[in-house]
């Protein structure tokens, strides 16, 4: 994994098939011993299922969504829960050390990972990239995979400039471009499966800490690992 992470090499371009996935993230994990499946009921919220702040952030970052829960949603629940998020990291938590803090997204994963320069993971999050297809702009539009750097930050108010189409304004708090015009950014909508025009969604207290903790120039690499 290290190695593979340290090493990887991208020339060109390359897009992730977002059909690729199941719908949810968490629906592949029920099969693993580790987690328990459960049927979202009429009535449930992430509040009445996880009234503990801190194990509902596990579970949503576990199934990759803050999205409001609906009837029939199969959620993955840890069997046993722990008190550092770290712990359900899909990355490595030490690499050998890149000389350089920066930011890894794995976009079969649904996650990024932010390393510093020492290769000690940071923190780790849940996010949804580009669709297969967007129909409104009738074309394709997943994220681009490869090595790139941040050159625009912009705080809480950050909008964007296209979409909706004909007049844009949808939020992207705490954005973060690193190629044209994709961006990470904040969103209450991280579905749990690639959901965007081709932007990193993240959830806003990540896109917040990562927009402090990252200056532009700061690496991003983009990957499609299975």
């Amino acid at each position: 994994m290290v190695a593979f992470i340290l090493s990887l090499t991208l020339s060109a371009i390359i897009f992730f098939p977002h059909t690729a996935l199941a719908k949810t993230y968490g629906a592949k994990l029920c099969d693993l011993p580790q987690y328990e499946c459960y049927a979202v009921k009429r009535g449930d919220s992430w509040q009445k299922l996880f009234p503990d702040e801190d194990q509902r952030d596990i579970v949503m970052r576990i199934n990759r969504m803050n999205t409001k829960l609906y009837p029939g949603l199969k959620i993955a629940v840890p069997t046993s829960f722990g008190s550092d998020p770290l712990d359900y990291s899909p990355f490595p938590q030490y690499i050998d050390p890149p000389g350089t803090k920066f930011i890894l997204v794995s976009l079969s994963k649904l996650a990024f990972g932010a390393y510093d320069s020492n290769g000690t993971l940071q923190r780790w999050g849940p996010v949804s990239g580009g669709q297969n297809y967007c129909a409104d702009v009738r074309r394709g539009c997943r994220t681009p995979a490869g090595k790139f750097a941040i050159y625009q930050k912009r705080g809480a108010g950050c909008v964007s400039s296209k979409f909706p189409l004909g007049k844009g304004g949808a939020p992207m708090p705490y954005c973060m471009f690193f190629h044209r015009g994709f961006a990470l950014h904040g969103s209450y909508t991280v579905p749990g499966y690639h959901d965007s025009h081709g932007c990193v969604r993240l959830f806003v207290n990540d896109a917040k800490w990562l927009n402090q903790e990252f200056a532009n120039g700061s690496r991003v690499t983009v990957i499609i690992n299975k």
